[in-house]
């Protein structure tokens, strides 16, 4: 049955793009000729508007009598778009054009003293009336203001947007002679350090203040201020995420809320890591930020909306989508320990409509690292191109290929000798105990399609494809033991190679309506996913041990033929389906409640090439999730929420019992409330409370690393404040602090009450950054940044701690017109910490002080 209705749903997703197109629809020719400036009678009041002056005329302006706007038209014209709003009896709207404000992509103006009295519903929403502005939307803010908001598909719109209304008409477009505004130069996007809206928390855009989970936004000035290329360097902006894996893997792996994110090993889709919303298991491997223009990150369970994943949190990569007017960007970087990248950033439209849009992606990094012979290469080619097909319907192309090769492969050091001491010395951070000729090649390719229509201004549908193909090859080797000498270490080596395709079909549709006076955002979609691991070879071998005081390399190895002590040769076939359903239901202006709950069920079939076996496992289950948001005022949100998260446990080369039993499924559960309060309109802060407990969690079994076992169940409980925005003009800002207190709660093999392996209580990161705005040095800035993570469990038997530590790091930019030159400092003050630790022999130590110049250009 489940098979037969996993069929039936791939044919819905796939042929619903066809059925949507042919029902597109045109807007509406534009009506009579447009009075503009210079027409009498039109007027431009954005020159000289007349706001309130006095207390009297103040209270003048709130007793008036309410206006009803009766109609919302679209009306194009040589030079832009109008927004006409008509009123009942021609009564004139007080409108004040000095309050009309952007906001990240959208240009907003607010109506006071009037009200929505529309023939076809509450509010007027347009998708896609020109190439570049994604939405416009005219909506009841509150009981007497309307909002009026113009969505740009990835930047505030270039088009002449203007707000017309009786015989006057106002710019909604920043006006370009304003001297403390500086102007966004077309494709840069969202701008400042505070994302207002964010699509991870519902699988919608919405406002991150009316969701009643903790959402933190890295913006893409954060991330270039801070030059980063890895997701490594991005994650250390989030308070407690910390790697739990070693860097050599090239994999994102992180401890959020005291529970790994992210696991490299289970190779069936889940939500931990998601590229544009979309899960993928390639989305965990070789993440370049050639092509990413935010991250998003959800505290939390997100099984809901996107599928199996940890409890901890979700990671979301939002990617750089096409843009309307041209950009031509490269950019070089050069740094320490023979670092060298290019990138280039290329988009614009292709025909003169604008109707087909561009922008291609690419990048090559070749560098070398504080540890010997350790070296990294990585190739980025991401092309984009999206087709306006009507104005209510796009369709958008991606592809992606990576290729990340790693030389001289590390997996850390011993602990006796780093975080505790050795009688023959301290050994050099930069010691590997590899081999030069070790290495790991990936490759992966990845190629979809997002198709969008709507159906009218309430009901839309997306449909969005995306296969992945993968391909792995390496040999690497770990530290087994350290010698009774304190200077030998006795080494494994290993031989992998995998070979897997994912395929991944997720259908979601989107309506508006409302029910009395209570509003639905009603989300209802599915997701289809198969993974097929075509052949993973795994085999172990001998090496000589090495004397990490005296190392002799190149030394020869062998790896143990078929039927030898610990020896995969396997394939998988995993399908998954799951069904979801959300509704956003606004009570009263400042009262909403979340609703939803997903269905999955998953079956897996695994055949062993070496016993010539094969077993199957499957499972199903229900999760829900609410919350409430309650407004006292509108910069104000307090909220509350519980949610659930269901994790099948796949048996792979890395997670099999000792006596080869199948798992039970991981659960989640949480509860949480806080407060998000607007302190401006650019700066923003959160303070959350939560409670999370996970069961049946699979660590390595004490008697044998190479094998697994389910603990029992964890506890994590914390507190996290967030702040991020502008403060003043040019000086922005972006911190946190969380204090977890993350614990076993019950277990069979360790104490009660152990602390969980690399999470820490107390982690506070701040960076800042002020850009002159005026003077012959307009441009120059500086950014100082402080990350504190404490001390950690190195294990779960809490054998040992990972130290706590305190880093600084800083910049110097300079930007002026087309070129933007700058110097990054990282661990600014050389100062010697550990970035993680997997166990007593693979203790990973942070990079020294490094210097990393680059320099752009637009033209």
């Amino acid at each position: 049955m489940v098979k037969k209705l996993q069929g039936l749903l791939w044919a819905i997703g796939m042929v619903s793009g066809m059925a949507a197109s042919a029902a597109a629809q045109e807007l509406p020719s534009p009506g009579s000729p447009v009075l503009r400036e210079g027409d009498s009678p039109v007027e431009t009041l954005r020159e000289r508007p007349q706001p309130a002056t006095t207390v009297k005329d103040w209270v003048a302006q709130i007793e008036a009598v309410t206006v009803q706007v009766t109609a919302v038209k679209l009306e194009r014209s040589e030079t832009g778009l109008d927004i006409v709003l008509e009123t009942a009896e021609g009564k004139p709207l007080q409108v004040d054009a000095t309050k009309f404000r952007a906001e990240g992509n959208r240009l907003i103006a607010e109506i006071p003293n009037a009200v929505l009295a529309l023939p076809e519903g509450q509010a007027f929403s347009a998708e896609n009336p020109t190439a570049d502005i994604a939405s416009v939307q005219v909506a009841q803010q509150d009981v007497n203001t309307i909002r009026v908001s113009v969505a740009g598909t990835s930047a505030p719109p270039t088009t002449e947007v203007t707000l017309k209304t009786g015989g006057l008409a106002y710019s909604l477009n920043p006006a370009a002679d304003e001297p403390d505004e500086e102007i966004v130069v077309t494709g840069e996007g969202q701008r400042g350090y505070r994302v207002p809206n964010a699509s991870v928390g519902t699988r919608t855009d919405t406002p991150t203040r009316d969701v009643p989970f903790s959402v933190q936004v890295l913006p893409r000035d954060l991330l270039r201020d801070q030059n980063v290329t890895s997701i490594n360097d991005a994650l250390k902006n989030v308070p407690g995420a910390v790697p739990t894996l070693i860097p050599s893997f090239n994999n994102a792996s992180f401890n959020i809320r005291g529970f790994r994110t992210g696991n490299f090993v289970n190779l069936s889709p889940n939500s931990d890591i998601l590229k544009d919303g979309i899960a993928d298991p390639t989305n965990l491997f070789g993440v370049q930020f050639t092509n990413i223009e935010r991250i998003e990150v959800l505290k939390g369970p997100a099984s809901v909306l996107f599928g199996r994943g940890t409890p901890g949190g979700t990671i979301n990569l939002i990617t750089k989508q096409p843009l309307s007017s041209p950009l031509y960007e490269v950019e070089a970087t050069v740094g320490s320990f023979d670092f060298y990248r290019g990138a280039i950033d290329f988009s614009g439209p292709l025909n003169e409509s604008k109707t087909i849009l561009y922008r291609l992606n690419a990048s090559y990094q070749d560098s070398g690292s504080f540890v010997d012979f350790l070296e990294n290469r990585n190739i980025l080619v991401a092309p984009v191109i999206s087709f306006a097909l009507s104005d209510r319907t796009k369709l958008t192309l991606d592809f992606e290929y990576q290729e990340a090769r790693t030389d001289g492969f590390s997996t850390g050091l011993p602990l006796v000798g780093t975080i505790l001491s050795n009688p023959n010395g301290k050994i050099p951070r930069s010691r590997n105990v590899g081999e030069p000729y070790f290495f790991s090649d990936t490759k992966i390719i990845s190629a979809g399609y997002n198709f969008e229509h709507k159906f009218s201004d309430d009901w839309s549908i997306r449909n969005v494809f995306r296969a992945s193909f993968y391909d792995l090859d390496e040999i690497r080797n770990s530290v087994s033991r350290l010698g009774s000498d304190n200077r030998t270490v006795s080494r494994d080596i290993f031989d992998t190679i995998t070979y897997y395709n994912a395929y991944t079909l997720v259908t979601d549709v989107t309506g508006k309506f409302n029910t009395g006076s209570v509003e639905h955002k009603l989300l209802f979609g599915f997701d289809l996913s198969r993974v097929d691991n075509t052949r993973t070879f795994f085999g172990d071998g001998t090496i000589p041990p090495l004397d990490i005081f005296n190392p002799i390399y190149n030394q020869p190895f062998s790896i143990i033929p078929g039927g030898g002590e610990f020896r995969f040769d396997q394939a998988s076939l995993t399908d998954s389906l799951g069904i979801y359903v959300q509704d956003q239901i606004k009570l009263t202006e400042n009262l909403k409640l979340l609703l939803g709950a997903r269905f999955d069920t998953y079956k897996q079939t695994d055949r062993d090439f070496v016993s010539n076996d094969s077993f199957s496992q499957s499972g199903s289950n229900l999760s829900p999730r609410f919350g409430l948001v309650y407004q006292p005022i509108q910069p104000i949100s307090l909220y509350a929420s519980y949610s659930e998260s269901f994790t099948p446990v796949i048996s792979g080369v890395f997670s099999n019992r000792a006596d080869g039993s199948p798992f039970k499924p991981e659960r989640g559960r949480q509860y949480e409330v806080g407060i998000k309060a607007d302190l401006s309109n650019k700066l923003s802060a959160t303070l959350a409370f939560f409670d999370l407990t996970r069961s049946n969690v699979l660590t390595d079994d004490p008697n044998d690393s190479r094998f697994s076992i389910q603990t029992g169940e964890q506890n994590s409980q914390g507190i996290e404040l967030n702040v991020s925005g502008e403060i003043l003009p040019g000086w922005n800002i972006y911190g946190g602090y969380t204090y977890t207190n993350a614990r076993l709660t019950s277990d069979t093999t360790f104490p009660v009450g152990n602390r969980l392996q690399t999470s820490p209580q107390n982690a506070f990161s701040l960076w800042t950054s002020y850009e002159l705005q005026k003077g012959d040095l307009k441009g120059l800035g500086f950014g100082l940044g402080f990350f504190y993570v404490g001390d950690r469990a190195g294990d779960l038997a809490n054998s040992f701690m990972i130290p706590s530590y305190f880093r600084t790091d800083a910049s110097i930019f300079y930007k002026q017109d087309r070129l933007r030159i700058s110097l990054n400092f990282r661990n600014l003050f050389n100062i010697d910490y550990f970035e993680t630790a997997q166990n007593r022999n693979r203790i990973v130590p942070g990079a020294p002080f490094e210097v990393q110049g680059t320099i752009s250009w637009r033209f």
